[in-house]
């Protein structure tokens, strides 16, 4: 990764010392602040720009296409609210996905499995290990969003999502979120619609560039992808990281997601 990566800016590599002590302070005062934290240009121009040219033909041969009309938390019903509230409008999301048994020949797999990578987050985070995910199909996964198409207004399952933006669009495809929406017991059931309507100016837009890695609180933040535009396809991967060893979806889970089971 040393060839791949900006360890000058960012040393990833150099646990303890004072630059590395001085970037986990960073990120975790952009976490707390902003409810993420960027590494932009982390990968290097070249790195990424040849990441894209070996992922590009192979979502375009080889990816899962994962359509769906779904409301922001996933749900059939949400009990207490009426089925006509504004928080449960629906949205339509698709995208092309590539699992990591795909992957195994990638830079975005090394990279996923560069242990000095999950340390990190895991010292930003302040708990004491991330661990990899089991699952053979989950582990990294590479969504491709082509022209038209979107990843709409939801709450992420899992409370930190990690991404490496590999290619922007030409246009549209806009990272856009509002944090802390919600919290545990206080679901905000009538801001969620507000925002879902357009009547607040609460929403934010993250502006990445390729090459750069971000992490999100998203549980409680309300984000969507915007619809890309124009002739280029939106590349992000997505890393899964967890606090505890062993962690593999269902076979329902992999179904869903992913359109198999192995």
């Amino acid at each position: 990764m040393h060839t791949s990566l900006d360890l000058e800016r960012y040393p990833l590599d150099r646990p303890g010392t004072p630059a590395y002590l001085a970037l986990v302070a960073r990120c975790r005062a952009d976490l707390a602040r902003e409810g993420m934290f960027n590494l932009e240009g982390l990968v290097r121009p070249a790195v990424i720009r040849a990441a894209a040219a070996e992922l590009a033909p192979l979502a375009a041969s080889s990816s899962y296409t994962h359509a769906r009309t779904h409301n922001v938390y996933f749900l059939e019903r949400v009990e207490g609210l009426d089925d006509s509230h504004p928080a449960l409008r629906k949205f339509r999301t698709i995208n092309h996905t590539l699992c990591d048994d795909q992957l195994t020949h990638t830079f975005v797999h090394r990279l996923y499995e560069w242990q000095p990578l999950a340390d990190f987050i895991a010292g930003v985070l302040e708990i004491p290990r991330l661990y990899l995910m089991e699952d053979p199909l989950a582990r990294a996964n590479v969504m491709e969003y082509r022209p038209g198409e979107a990843l709409n207004w939801h709450f992420d399952r899992a409370r930190y999502t990690t991404t490496l933006l590999i290619q922007a669009a030409a246009a549209g495809g806009e990272f856009q979120y509002c944090s802390e929406l919600r919290a545990d017991g206080r679901p905000n059931y009538d801001e969620v619609g507000r925002v879902l309507a357009g009547e607040t100016n609460r929403i934010r837009v993250n502006p990445l560039t390729a090459g750069t890695l971000n992490l999100f609180a998203g549980k409680n933040a309300l984000h969507r992808v915007s619809t890309v535009e124009g002739a280029r396809s939106r590349l992000i991967a997505v890393f899964s990281y967890y606090d505890r060893p062993g962690v593999l979806f269902s076979d329902k889970e992999r179904l869903g997601f992913y359109g198999r089971t192995v």
